[in-house]
């Protein structure tokens, strides 16, 4: 395939507009979720607001928001991690969705509870515990609050405040985070979940506490306004680890959710090319449309020849080609593509990709983590 049709290719599979609830987005490229620490006091500044709206500008059809807090006092563990609770974090995020819109992007944040994964006496509430299912962390270690039926109901109650708050502040949906061994998914793994009541056991009483969010959620928006639902299989740092060992198992899951509401899946994997189960080609985003019948989206080093591990040990990724991606897109395999780090070393990228400049695309390495360029 020359240059010329490849671009054509490209432009053909990427720039088809896809709709999502009651919400088109202009194309298929969504940016990924990606904790940047850049919002002092939990407040995104202009500066945030520029970072989205130069990627949105840059032909990025629907962003999503680093992680935000939601209202709850163990929700997070870090002061530089934005909020989305507040007056002044709330002006903050009205002021982001005004430039992502102006730049003709489509935008959702992505809702946060960090459970386990909270430090004992970080802020931004230092007196609050790290809270989990079973008061337990990745690593099977107690080290926390075992939550109580109130508990429960709180964090399920600020998901839901999220949620009506961001359709007020006119975002084009939101995200609950129920991947990476975060709170949702401390629930959903039976390595941090060991409750004996109605939210532990069986894999289908496991995802009862996401269920009852997304429910939430559902009921605090319009009928039409998305809700999406992030989930992975693979923990931070237990990247082995796994929800479901079969479709079957998978599909245990993924059905209460779809029942409770949500609108589309967001399966993270580290690599998207790879199968999820033996017999099939299908990857994760493949088999959770397949099973569920709603859209998903796929991410996973798209646009670039190492994973995220890499950049952690400070190794440089180079650009990758796309024509496997492209494949997967055609047969309908997944609806959107999700862009981390490609996007992070550069905001143009999606618009060089839909012109077929590939040859000024610019490779990542760590040092871009510091920055909001």
């Amino acid at each position: 395939m020359t240059a010329s049709a490849a671009a054509t290719r490209a432009a053909q599979t990427l720039s088809r507009p896809f709709t999502l609830g009651g919400r088109t987005v202009p194309n298929r490229i969504a940016m990924a979720p990606m904790t940047r620490e850049f919002s002092p006091g939990g407040i995104p500044g202009a500066d945030v607001a520029d970072y989205y709206a130069r990627r949105a500008a840059g032909g990025v059809g629907l962003i999503i928001t680093e992680g935000t807090y939601v209202g709850h006092p163990a929700a997070g563990t870090s002061d530089a991690v934005p909020r989305f609770h507040g007056a002044d974090a709330l002006d903050g995020w009205s002021r982001v969705v005004e430039a992502v819109h102006t730049a003709g992007g489509t935008i959702m944040p992505q809702l946060w509870h960090v459970g386990m994964a909270r430090k004992e006496g970080a802020p931004p509430f230092p007196d609050a515990p790290p809270s989990g299912p079973s008061g337990l962390s990745l690593d099977g270690t107690p080290s926390g609050h075992a939550m109580t039926q109130r508990d429960l109901d709180e964090v399920i109650a600020a998901f839901a405040e999220a949620a009506a708050t961001a359709e007020r502040l006119g975002f084009d949906g939101v995200e609950l985070h129920g991947a990476h061994g975060y709170l949702i998914d401390q629930f959903l793994w039976s390595g941090t979940n060991r409750r004996t009541d109605a939210y532990g056991g069986s894999r289908t009483a496991r995802t009862r506490f996401a269920a009852e969010i997304v429910a939430a959620c559902r009921a605090a928006v319009s009928p039409d306004f998305p809700v999406l639902f992030r989930m992975s299989q693979w923990k931070m740092g237990n990247y082995e680890a796994r929800l479901a060992e079969t479709p079957d198992e998978l599909q245990e899951i993924v059905t209460p959710l779809t029942d409770a509401g949500v609108t589309a899946f967001h399966c993270s994997t580290r690599r998207y090319w790879l199968p999820e189960y033996e017999g099939s080609d299908l990857n994760l985003a493949g088999w959770v449309k397949k099973l569920t019948g709603r859209p998903t989206l796929t991410v996973g080093s798209v646009g670039l020849d190492n994973e995220f591990i890499g950049t952690f040990q400070g190794e440089r990724a180079g650009v990758s080609g796309i024509d496997r991606l492209l494949d997967r897109l055609e047969r309908d395999e997944f609806d959107l593509v999700a862009i981390g780090r490609a996007l992070l070393g550069d905001p143009e990228w999606a618009a060089k990709i839909l012109a077929g400049r590939t040859d000024a695309l610019v490779p990542f390495d760590s040092s871009m983590l510091r920055t909001l360029n």
